[in-house]
């Protein structure tokens, strides 16, 4: 059954069973506007920010490289290749049935237990968002400073109105977000081939002597920091959905997983290289500060700071936004617009500012890793109950029932993410896969041998009623 036939068939079905706003209901194949081309630039996009460029400095504390060049670049292609063959396997149920993520997980933590589960998806996102409006705060101070003759210099004004202008824009949902990724990604990626050439061609001697002869380590700070690349974008795989709901269908499971890795190595590679040669010959962790010191000429440095700006727009709309806005619509029953500012006010309480100062990423890394515990868990739990328990076959419907069969909370899912997250913490620079795997065989484990009786179970490869209810194919 396709796309189009199951969403009209079910339709008026769903309708009946769920008070949610029509944003979270599937999107049908007419109402998809996302081509391949454009979904490439979102994901480039994406990954020209500062936030990249904060963990590529991160490399470099009181001047001293903790991994040299070839250690950072292993770290960053191992880290990238899961990233992509996480997204191309979670993004497959939102782009078959165009639900939205905060559904996605009714199927392994329940209706009630999705709340938890989304809380800890939509709490990272509003974080980054405020973060990404303070670097680009930042840089449009910069701005600020040198139109007005340094007679105005506020970053905090600067935060506020960029803010605004972001609320604004994400008002549009999907339709902006296609032009401003198009644009920025082009126009950014321009500025950083500039800064790049500049780098290289009046700082090259330092950036050599710190990074490139570095000595580096293959200890745990060099698995530890593939565990920060990977986590800079577990929040973001881990609702592939949201996106994946909005591209336009009949593309193949390879072609989509081709769009998640070529951008990503390509933007997020180089990036995080700047990043680290920034830091090299400035020994400064903010990425914008550094920009002023390295091009030391206001129009130029005007001109770049326009496109920090830009850029922390662009990552904001994909990444920062609309899964928050769509929790926010869960737990609340808000329309899609009043969600999104509210959604952007509350990034505005984010303190940013603490995360990343002159001197240090470290707040920034920690931040990645805490959170790393908790999203590891959640992604190995849906893919395993998508691909292992139900064979990517689920009744679509049934998860939009408030008294149906995913009615309430799965026991199972919630001692697994629990039971993940614990391990976590036990080694936190290897957060991440840690409580992957622990959580992935626990909840395997647990729905198999615990809760026998529970109606999670209906459905899945141990048990089936025999009416299809649970084992509906929908695509």
């Amino acid at each position: 059954m396709n796309i189009e036939s199951y969403t009209s068939t079910n339709e008026a079905e769903i309708s009946t069973t769920t008070n949610m706003d029509e944003s979270l209901k599937p999107k049908q194949e007419k109402d998809r506007t996302v081509g391949s081309i454009a979904y490439a630039f979102m994901w480039i996009g994406d990954g020209i920010n500062l936030g990249n460029m904060t963990l590529g400095a991160s490399l470099f504390v009181a001047g001293a490289a903790t991994l040299n060049i070839f250690q950072t670049f292993l770290a960053a292609v191992i880290a990238i290749g899961i990233i992509s063959t996480i997204f191309a396997l979670n993004d497959r149920l939102g782009y078959r049935t165009g639900i939205p993520y905060v559904v996605q997980l009714r199927m392994s933590f329940g209706i009630k237990g999705s709340v938890i589960s989304s809380l800890l998806r939509g709490i990272p996102a509003i974080v980054w968002y405020g973060f990404q409006s303070w670097i680009g705060a930042t840089a449009l101070n910069e701005i600020a400073k040198i139109v007005t003759g340094g007679s105005f210099n506020s970053i905090a004004v600067c935060f506020v109105v960029l803010q605004v202008v972001q609320i604004v824009l994400s008002l549009y949902g999907f339709h902006a977000i296609k032009w401003v990724e198009s644009l920025a990604s082009i126009v950014i990626m321009l500025a950083l081939v500039y800064v790049f050439g500049v780098l290289l061609n009046s700082h090259s001697q330092v950036i050599v002597d710190k990074w490139v002869h570095a000595k580096g380590t293959w200890g745990l700070p060099f698995f530890a920091f593939i565990m920060v690349f990977l986590g800079n974008y577990a929040a973001i795989f881990l609702s592939a959905a949201d996106y994946s709901r909005e591209l336009k269908t009949g593309m193949s499971n390879k072609k989509r997983g081709a769009l998640y890795f070529l951008p990503i190595f390509i933007a997020y590679g180089f990036v995080l290289a700047i990043g680290a040669m920034l830091a090299a010959a400035t020994g400064i962790a903010n990425p914008v500060k550094a920009f002023a010191i390295i091009v030391d000429n206001s129009y130029i440095t005007v001109f770049v700071s326009a496109f920090i700006v830009m850029g922390a727009i662009a990552v904001n709309m994909v990444a920062n936004i609309i899964p928050p806005t769509y929790v926010v619509q869960l737990l609340t029953k808000m329309k899609y617009k009043p969600a999104v500012v509210v959604t952007g006010l509350l990034a505005l309480c984010s303190f940013p500012w603490v995360l990343v100062q002159d001197s240090s990423a470290k707040g920034l890394n920690t931040f990645i890793l805490i959170y790393s515990a908790f999203l590891g868990p959640i992604v190995a739990i849906i893919l395993i109950e998508y691909y292992l328990l139900r064979k990517q076959k689920v009744n679509v419907a049934e998860l939009y029932k408030e008294d149906g069969q995913f009615a309430g909370f799965n026991p199972s899912a919630i001692l697994a993410m629990l039971i993940g997250a614990g391990a976590a913490f036990i080694e936190v620079e290897l957060a991440w896969i840690i409580g992957f795997v622990v959580s992935g065989i626990s909840y395997l484990l647990l729905m198999k041998y615990a809760f026998k009786d529970s109606k999670f179970r209906k459905g899945t490869i141990f048990e089936n009623d025999g009416t299809g209810n649970g084992n509906k194919q929908i695509s």
